[in-house]
């Protein structure tokens, strides 16, 4: 009897100790919430593929019509930036701007209205949609935070399908579709992780990680299996030695982190509303706002004879293989654009822009160091640059690292971002995606009471 006793003791430990480990691979649940955050993760990929497709394609139709006819794009331009924000206002207005601060934004509330205001399935495919047409009139914006908008959406959406006793929260599926969107968008499966913890957690706990891997690797599979192994702008392979390099990174940090920290500071009191006629003409006729900031886009870029036109991807390719060389104005010309574009509130995102801003800005350090591989340099200002202006230095560093492939100027990307978060951040305190998102998130919130006191029943007065 005591024999039986110990053995069934011993049995129920056993199962207990396996149970803990076992039984979760058993739970149905577990698996239905795997199967749709694997399907959503397709979905993203598949959608930012699209997305990268059509962008090269408009950006090669915008190349050929301004080749053909150069002075018809000051009427091209105009007009397209005008029709583009008309349609954003009239169908889609949370498409305009990047679509980071709204991914943010949906993420700060655990109001179900606000969120679904912000993102959704055709918020998503609308802001793919006027995103190209941006691109085709020669609007200087990218399709990286565009395509955290589109993976948040999808995410999103997951969270109305997933079991009520789900594991993840709404918040932490934004932040995983926010990442799945960048990986896909450039082929950086550890920059969009990077970018879900850095940017979109950071204020908040991140519990996402398994689910992130998951988003990421599956989107990134698509991608692969779609595009095949690329590095989105070439593969560079200069080594720069620290002590060599010391010079180049000291000064493309300190450069890097004050510019950026300006420009975004600048972005952040424009968003917030311009003074004077000015002012009263973005707030009160947008799209003939947008008018004027195309015909300033076209001017540049009939000026710089087309190299500030649209993402900066081509000039920045270029001129880290060496095929061409980035004049010494583009860094100003090409900061000019992406600011026309941003005011504009045209849909695009100012990654890649920001990315050839810093390139231009390498190009000018490098004046000062020949000895040093100028697409070395190159690399430095784009982190550098990046750094300043979105204050995410290891989303920044890693980003460009697995776009170029350069492991071997590791440490000094390393250093210039380090040095460029310092100078940037007693410059601009709250960092700019985020400073965004509270403006966007408060607009969303303002019009949703404003709703709410139209629809509510009007009170009797009181008698007698």
């Amino acid at each position: 009897m005591k024999v039986w006793f110990r053995v069934r003791a011993w049995a129920v430990l056993c199962w207990r100790m396996l149970g803990r480990s076992v039984l979760p691979w058993l739970s149905m649940r577990r698996w239905y919430n795997r199967f749709l955050l694997v399907t959503a993760s397709l979905l993203v990929g598949l959608m930012c593929i699209l997305f990268a497709v059509g962008a090269d394609a408009m950006i090669a139709w915008q190349g050929d019509w301004v080749q053909a006819s150069r002075w018809w794009s000051l009427l091209i331009t105009s007009l397209g930036f005008a029709a583009v924000v008309w349609c954003a206002h009239r169908f889609a207005p949370m498409t305009m701007g990047s679509g980071i601060p709204q991914a943010l934004a949906a993420m700060m509330s655990d109001d179900k209205r606000v969120r679904e205001r912000l993102l959704s399935l055709k918020i998503a495919w609308m802001k793919i949609v006027l995103t190209w047409g941006g691109l085709l009139v020669g609007a200087a914006t990218g399709r990286e935070g565009p395509s955290v908008q589109v993976g948040a959406s999808a995410l999103h959406v997951l969270s109305g399908f997933k079991h009520k006793r789900r594991v993840l929260s709404n918040q932490d599926l934004i932040a995983v579709g926010g990442g799945a969107g960048i990986a896909a968008a450039f082929n950086t499966p550890l920059g969009g992780i990077l970018f879900a913890i850095e940017e979109m957690c950071r204020f908040r706990a991140f519990k996402a990680n398994g689910a992130t891997l998951t988003g990421v690797i599956f989107t990134g599979l698509i991608s692969l299996g779609v595009l095949g192994p690329y590095a989105y702008f070439g593969r560079v392979a200069e080594h720069l030695d620290w002590s060599a390099s010391l010079g180049p990174t000291l000064v493309c940090g300190v450069c890097g982190g004050l510019l950026g920290g300006l420009f975004s500071l600048l972005l952040i009191r424009c968003a917030r509303g311009l003074p004077g006629r000015v002012g009263r003409l973005w707030r009160q006729h947008p799209v003939m706002f947008a008018a004027l900031c195309g015909l300033g886009t076209a001017i540049l870029g009939i000026a710089t004879n087309g190299l500030t036109y649209g993402t900066g991807y081509a000039e920045t390719k270029a001129a880290l293989e060496g095929a061409s060389a980035l004049p010494w104005f583009y860094f100003l010309a090409k900061l000019g654009a992406v600011l026309l574009a941003f005011l504009s509130r045209i849909p695009g995102g100012m990654f890649a822009p920001a990315l050839a801003v810093g390139a231009g800005l390498g190009a000018d350090v490098v004046q000062f160091f020949p000895a040093t591989p100028a697409s070395g340099v190159l690399i430095l200002g784009m982190v550098a640059f990046l750094t300043g202006m979105t204050q995410t230095p290891i989303t920044a560093f890693v980003i460009v690292m697995e776009m170029t492939s350069s492991h071997g100027v590791l440490i000094p990307l390393m250093g210039a971002a380090v040095i460029a978060q310092a100078v940037s951040r007693p410059i601009c305190p709250t960092p700019l995606y985020h400073a965004l998102s509270y403006s966007m998130l408060r607009t969303v919130q303002n019009t949703l009471a404003r709703q709410d006191a139209k629809d509510a029943p009007p009170t009797l007065p009181k008698t007698g």
